[in-house]
């Protein structure tokens, strides 16, 4: 046992009700007394958790008052409503008693639309705007969110080596705008995750089984996110082209570029299949993407590319995709590891 644990045994009272005693020094540390409810919730590992009623939504997570002054930054005041996003508050006021600009509402306005999963503007007055976040965690579970966060990522990847392959700056763009959405969902993700770790009861809420699995997808999400980041550098090194690569240059980083993709969908399958032998193959799958990177840059030298030190720096985003697809692998190697043990050592 450890210093936090106590044996204690289980009583039988009046024939039919089982009941356990607490240590005192916990009572009092936890401002309970006789009478007080406290609620038992049974989770999927075969622990009991057991927390008082009162702690049970904590008020402090209902409503939050930025205070700002003119002469703020936009920035700050849109990192300031993120952190209270994350962190779980349900109301977001934000105040200005010299009147809020248009220019700062509308800045407002636009990043929770763009930026903050199931967020609304409910209230507009001269001197404040009030957020609600509308959306409950059934309507969009931490495992859900993630496949839909995965495909768009994935989607950016390959649009922006089809960007590169057709020389097509449009598209490039489209993929630089479109990492807002993966970020709305990265947010929404870590503001669910968040919430779980400070109630555990709502586990089974935002789609999850057990608690190590909280640190698992906040890994992965920040896998997804980089690798959609990734995408982008690729779109800006295409804005950056002045002349097009040679064809087998660019058939090259394509064939890399699939590779990559591919061991990604897998690593992200293997999750939700909850498959142990299908993320150690990606593990292994990922490590062949490195090599093909070498041969790409072979070819980059031997045609004298012009254009040699964008193109190193998308094939180096490229590898950086399967690196991630392998972290995602790993950890779900973590999460899967007791199903490939022996009954008897479960």
């Amino acid at each position: 046992m450890t210093e936090k644990e106590e044996a204690r045994k289980l009583q039988l009272t009046g024939g039919a009700t089982y009941t356990i005693s607490m240590p005192k020094d916990w009572i009092t540390e936890m401002n309970l007394k006789k009478g007080d409810a406290l609620l038992l919730n049974r989770q999927k590992d075969g622990t009991i958790l057991i927390f008082p009623r009162s702690i049970r939504k904590p008020e402090k997570a209902a409503l939050a008052v930025v205070g700002v002054s003119v002469g703020d930054k936009v920035d700050t005041i849109i990192r300031k409503i993120v952190s209270l996003y994350l962190v779980g508050y349900e109301t977001i006021e934000i105040r200005c008693d010299e009147g809020i600009t248009t220019s700062l509402r509308n800045s407002i306005q636009n990043f929770t639309r763009r930026m903050l999963v199931g967020t609304e503007v409910v209230s507009d007055s001269p001197n404040g705007l009030t957020l609600q976040v509308v959306l409950s965690s059934p309507e969009l579970s931490v495992k859900s969110a993630v496949r839909r966060m995965s495909f768009i990522s994935m989607a950016m990847h390959e649009d922006a080596i089809s960007a590169l392959r057709n020389a097509d700056r449009k598209m490039a763009k489209e993929v630089i705008a479109t990492d807002d959405e993966v970020d709305r969902f990265n947010h929404y993700i870590i503001r669910q995750l968040k919430s779980a770790i400070q109630d555990k009861s709502l586990l089974e809420d935002i789609g999850l089984t057990t608690p190590r699995e909280i640190l698992g997808y906040r890994l992965i999400t920040k896998s997804i996110e980089r690798m959609a980041d990734h995408a982008v550098n690729i779109a800006r090194e295409v804005l950056e082209l002045k002349e097009k690569a040679n064809p087998e240059t660019i058939e090259r980083i394509s064939r890399m570029s699939s590779s990559a993709n591919s061991v990604f969908t897998q690593a992200i399958e293997a999750l939700f299949n909850q498959d142990f032998q299908s993320a150690d193959k990606v593990v292994e799958e990922a490590e062949k993407t490195t090599l093909m990177e070498k041969e790409v840059i072979r070819t980059i030298l031997k045609k004298a590319e012009p254009e040699a030190p964008s193109l190193r720096l998308i094939t180096e985003s490229i590898r950086r995709t399967a690196e991630y697809a392998s972290d995602v692998a790993e950890i779900v190697l973590n999460l899967t590891i007791e199903k490939i043990l022996p009954q008897n050592q479960m």
